[in-house]
């Protein structure tokens, strides 16, 4: 009885072992078999073989082969679809590579007469009529030219599939189609949208290999508000965000916002823009300062020391002002870690500058959010506060991060955004020294800024379009730090690749005005200024000691949820 049971073993491994020995030979035929079928321009069958072979990685490789072979003989648009269906993004990014390098075969001989080309409309019709149907994707349906235009051969398509069904599975895939087709509006409001951002990536690379722009839907990031969820999914090679979304519109300023609140969307310049820069290294820390120079801070200091000692009429108080703006002159914007002539650098500097304005009182706050010139007080000695160089500037501000034990969904929590405030002192030369302290009215205001933060965001949308940058920043750290484009699969081919993936540029911004105001209280006059920028550090919210681990509950739930099935090959995005 041993005796059997071992041999049986043995013919068992035996036989595992001759069909790892056949899989190379096979592999060999079936390639061949490929190549002879795209030698004669049989690319529906090519296909086929392509799609039977056992091995992802070798379908993968005979698909690229098709679809550059496709690429050669024309047809770019069979070319390109095929090249989506390449599970492996290595792959696939290689073969739109091929095919953007295949030379576009001229239509008729050398005669001088011209020929109609009907191959647009074909490549139209094959690619908006069903076009997983067609000969050369590997179904029945067949078109091509005659003597007097184009024909369309129907029936090869329709009768396999006019069939009773007997099990009820149709009304089934009928109902899932329904939904589905709900679903194919980006503009639709929605709680809680998911946009894959492997699946975003493809269909961005595909449009490019086209020589198209990614959609609208594409750019704004299927209308998406805020992220308040990442979503990992490593058998099907998804990495998702997810928050509420709905229909967009452009406001007075240009800005792209939902309809309903007003609240702008997600870009998708800024979602490649921040990616880069935040999963290609460590530390990766981004933002802008907004700084007089030392030699105009000195002149200032100078002026008004000149100026206190003889009291300025009422009727020249503007003009006075007017100087001391002047010796202070043009302060000098850095931008760091992001190149500053992108949406993003363009973003933290308008957001900072407009939040000076409405400390110093040039621009209206809100009703909880006075301008820092607006609460000065004297002491019961008639003194101001000690005016020296005040700073403020935004950063970030989450609760936490929350994550599943598996570390395959993140809940992101928190406002977003807070002001953080210092007070400065100046030498005799003009050089700022860091004091690390900031007084009791410097807080206050940086806390009511805070405090209010959504306000502030709802009447100037800046603020908002900050906040989306930031949550887009912990996002790409998550990614970084979690490892998580390697869990899913996801080799960032075109968002990674400057070379691929190209977002617009515009005029980096140098200089700006000085942000400075006067007042005055009981005969004195009480001038201030304001430096400061934007600080984006992620290092202390994305550490494996910060995120907190929670186990079950709704974020388990949440990302069981979310779970992309069955949808179309060029869908990125689904509620």
């Amino acid at each position: 009885m041993t005796h059997g049971i071992t041999q049986f073993k043995f013919l068992a491994v035996a036989c595992i072992m001759f069909a790892s020995a056949a899989t190379p030979a096979m592999a060999a035929d079936l390639a061949s078999q490929v190549q002879a079928h795209l030698a004669a321009g049989e690319f529906a069958p090519a296909i086929k073989l392509a799609n039977e072979a056992g091995d992802r990685a070798e379908s993968d490789r005979l698909l690229r082969r098709v679809a550059v072979a496709q690429a050669h003989s024309g047809n770019h648009r069979a070319a390109l679809h095929t090249a989506q269906s390449l599970s492996d993004d290595r792959v696939r990014s290689a073969a739109l590579s091929d095919i953007g390098a295949s030379p576009i075969r001229l239509r008729g001989g050398g005669g001088g007469g011209n020929q109609v080309d009907f191959q647009p409309l074909i490549d139209l019709i094959k690619t908006t009529v069903r076009p997983e149907t067609w000969d050369d994707q590997g179904g029945p349906g067949a078109i091509g030219e005659f003597d007097g235009g184009v024909y369309v051969n129907a029936v090869g398509t329709l009768k396999p599939l006019i069939r009773t069904d007997r099990t009820g599975s149709l009304t089934a895939r009928r109902t899932i189609a329904v939904k589905a087709s709900d679903n194919d509006d980006a503009r639709k409001a929605s709680d809680l949208r998911k946009v894959s951002l492997s699946r975003l990536e493809k269909q961005v690379q595909l449009a490019l290999a086209a020589g198209e722009k990614p959609s609208e839907a594409m750019r704004m990031m299927a209308g998406l508000q805020r992220i308040k969820y990442v979503f990992v999914y490593p058998e099907q090679g998804d990495i998702v965000i997810a928050g509420p979304a709905g229909d967009w519109q452009a406001d007075d300023e240009g800005r792209f916002v939902n309809k309903e609140t007003g609240r702008p969307v997600l870009r998708l310049d800024d979602l490649v823009v921040v990616l880069r820069h935040m999963t290609g290294a460590r530390n990766a820390h981004f933002g802008c300062n907004i700084k007089p120079t030392p030699d105009a801070l000195a002149k200032t200091q100078a002026f008004l020391k000149t100026s206190s000692k003889t009291a300025i009429r009422p009727s020249r108080r503007k003009s006075w002002l007017e100087k001391v703006r002047a010796s202070v002159g043009k302060q000098l914007i850095e931008v760091y870690g992001i190149d500053p002539r992108t949406r993003v650098g363009r973003v933290m500097v308008e957001a900072d500058y407009r939040m000076k304005l409405v400390g110093m009182g040039l621009e209206k706050g809100t009703q909880d959010v006075p301008s820092y010139l607006s609460m000065v007080r004297l002491d019961k000695n008639g003194n101001p506060p000690p005016m020296a160089v005040l700073r403020w500037w935004f950063t970030l501000n989450y609760d936490a991060v929350h994550a599943t034990g598996d570390r395959n969904a993140f809940e992101i929590r928190g406002p977003g955004v807070q002001v953080l405030s210092e007070n400065e002192m100046l030498t005799r030369q003009g050089k700022r020294v860091h004091t690390n302290k900031s007084e009791k009215l410097n807080r206050e205001f940086a806390r009511n800024f805070t405090k209010h933060f959504d306000a502030l965001a709802a009447k100037y949308p800046v603020y908002a379009d900050l906040r989306n940058i930031f949550d887009l920043a912990l996002v790409g750290a998550l990614m970084r730090e979690e490892h998580l484009a390697d869990k899913a699969g996801w080799h960032m081919t075109c968002f990674g690749d400057p070379k691929q993936y190209q977002p617009a540029l515009g005029s980096a911004a140098r200089t700006v005005d000085t942000v400075i105001n006067h007042r005055v209280i009981k005969g004195r006059h009480i001038i201030a200024g304001v430096s400061g920028g934007v600080t984006v550090n992620t290092d202390s919210l994305v550490n494996k000691k910060a995120i907190k681990v929670v186990s079950g509950g709704t974020l388990d739930a949440g990302r069981n949820s979310s779970k992309p099935a069955k949808l179309a090959k060029d869908a990125w995005w689904w509620d």
